[in-house]
């Protein structure tokens, strides 16, 4: 498929058609925060369930944290394969605790982090228009966590930091 093919879709998906651009999700970054903002929701969210469950089997999360310096010091390929990384182990986390979590709130809670990180995954895995195997050398740094609110928390980290910086550097280098 046409490497913006993805990103199209997801416009007339999210956005109303007038606003229908493929340039704006990078160059306006109301769609960043509107990200931010759904994350932010969704971690309060299922920490408001009640009795959700301590993972017998730990989710594995990457450690998002990232150095400012270093980050702006990566080409632009080299922070999507770590954001893409990154997503790849989330969506495989959120994958593991859906088959532990069967109280209603966190499974709903669940099932829309699910939802969204494979969306921002294949979003990025179309982004430059390679459709090569950026799961080579792919080793997040990672930890492991038995607590749901985890992986709400790592996911809102990592789009309000490397994914949240990744779009404004876009943005400075693709939108005048």
């Amino acid at each position: 498929s046409p490497p913006g093919l993805l990103l199209l879709t997801s416009f007339l998906l999210h956005f109303e058609e007038g606003n229908a651009s493929p340039t704006r999700l990078i160059c306006d970054n109301r769609h960043i925060q509107k990200y931010i903002e759904e994350a932010k929701d969704m971690e309060k969210r299922v920490g408001q369930c009640q009795a959700l469950p301590t993972l017998s089997c730990p989710a594995v999360l990457p450690l998002v944290d990232f150095s400012l310096q270093q980050w702006k010091s990566k080409s632009n390929e080299a922070k999507r394969r770590e954001i893409l990384c990154d997503l790849a182990l989330l969506v495989g986390a959120v994958a593991g605790a859906q088959g532990q979590v069967t109280e209603e709130c966190g499974a709903w809670q669940l099932s829309q982090l699910y939802q969204r990180t494979n969306f921002l995954l294949r979003l990025l895995q179309n982004f430059s228009g390679e459709e090569g195997p950026w799961e080579a050398g792919c080793s997040p740094h990672s930890m492991e966590q038995t607590h749901v609110t985890s992986i709400f928390l790592t996911y809102r980290q990592l789009v309000q930091g490397k994914l949240s910086f990744f779009f404004h550097g876009l943005a400075k280098d693709s939108c005048k």
